[in-house]
């Protein structure tokens, strides 16, 4: 089973950009859909962004135009480019590994912080 480790979360300001990282353990190039999620205090954990084995994408409303979330199956890696934060997008960020019916495994997170 891939094991996900996410990188690259931190503090920043409204208005700064963060790039996020999710390092898998294996080849991602079979895995259906690789995406971001994040779970803010008290609320319930949301998709951000999604993107297809055949590189089609999907975002939430809120980050659309403002995140680009992009896989490279040579390096076994998927990122997630946030620009124009918001301190609405803090929240703890993971990477998700999904194919329906078969798995659904998730990293252990990384925290964005972004103060007004």
């Amino acid at each position: 089973q891939v094991q996900l480790v996410e990188s690259g979360g931190g503090l920043v300001q409204a208005g700064e950009s963060l790039r996020l990282s999710c390092a898998a353990s294996r080849s991602i190039a079979g895995i259906e859909v690789m995406g971001w999620y994040r779970q803010a205090p008290g609320k319930e954990r949301e998709l951000v962004a999604n993107i297809g084995s055949g590189g089609n994408t999907n975002y939430a409303n809120s980050v659309k135009g403002r995140f680009t979330i992009s896989r490279d199956n040579a390096k076994n890696t998927v990122d997630l480019k946030m620009n124009s934060l918001k301190p609405e997008d803090t929240a703890v960020y993971y990477c998700n590994a999904f194919r329906n019916l078969v798995y659904n495994i998730w990293g252990q997170g990384t925290q964005v912080t972004v103060s007004s």
